[in-house]
């Protein structure tokens, strides 16, 4: 995929030395890009990705847009989830490509773009939140993330009314209360499929876990991530003062019948 041509509709990184990517759709002619102002990259049809261009004085590249380019360019609402997080939750749930995946609680769709980006062209993802403004929300973010295609949004309960597909690979909620989910997300799953978490306390995280257990959920673990950035210098490389500390707490559990 990194190599195949660009196509018209395809979401490309404009991409400068020391600067954040810029996602902009692939168009025929002029397309305006927030204040900034407006590029055409016409001539970048048909070519594969890593061309240059000059743009307001300054050189780029035209690169696929990586993971981290598509969570930078997401438009927040409610909380997302953070990078370190989501990158367990999808290890840890086993989301790869090809997988069929249920999240609940689409908040503003990062962990949605992360689910999309992970099952590839092959894969798909069921996004459901009770609130429609949420899905709106995280369906103009996965849309600009050019993986829509990827992605059906579902207003829908699934605290109430359950998760109504089957041979699921993996659910992933982000709720308030999941452990009332974990009975249809078992239904939901196939054999070997798991059931992942996020939740914010430590009265949250007991109820999920002895709740997975009740259920006979295989392989239960409760992590949490702790992210330090490094200061690098010759000779005087040290921890940085600051630190991504507690964000959430992590479940996840594996259907072994």
């Amino acid at each position: 995929m990194s190599h195949e041509r660009w196509a018209e509709g395809e979401i490309v990184a404009v991409k400068g030395h020391g600067t954040p990517a810029i996602l902009v759709p692939l168009a025929k002619g002029p397309v305006r890009i927030g204040q900034e102002g407006v590029i055409d990259l016409t001539d970048q049809i048909g070519r594969p990705p890593g061309g240059s261009i000059t743009w307001l004085g300054t050189s780029y590249r035209i690169l696929r847009p990586s993971l981290a380019d598509l969570f930078a360019s997401v438009r927040r609402g409610a909380q997302i989830i953070t990078p370190k997080d989501a990158a367990q939750l999808l290890f840890r749930a086993g989301v790869g490509p090809g997988a069929q995946v249920a999240e609940a609680g689409s908040g503003s769709g990062a962990l949605t773009i992360a689910l999309a980006f992970a099952v590839g062209r092959e894969g798909h993802v069921t996004s459901f939140d009770r609130r429609p403004e949420f899905l709106a929300a995280a369906r103009a973010n996965v849309g600009r993330a050019g993986l829509a295609d990827r992605v059906t949004f579902v207003e829908r309960d699934v605290v109430r009314d359950g998760i109504d597909l089957s041979d699921l690979d993996a659910v992933l909620l982000d709720l308030p209360e999941p452990w009332k989910v974990f009975p249809s997300a078992r239904d939901a799953l196939a054999p070997g499929g798991r059931v992942a978490t996020y939740t914010p306390t430590y009265n949250q995280l007991e109820r999920t876990v002895l709740a997975l257990r009740a259920l006979r959920y295989d392989e239960v673990r409760a992590i949490e991530l702790l992210e330090r950035e490094l200061t690098v210098g010759e000779g005087g490389t040290r921890p940085s003062f600051e630190m991504l500390g507690h964000t959430g707490f992590l479940a996840v559990g594996r259907k072994v019948d």
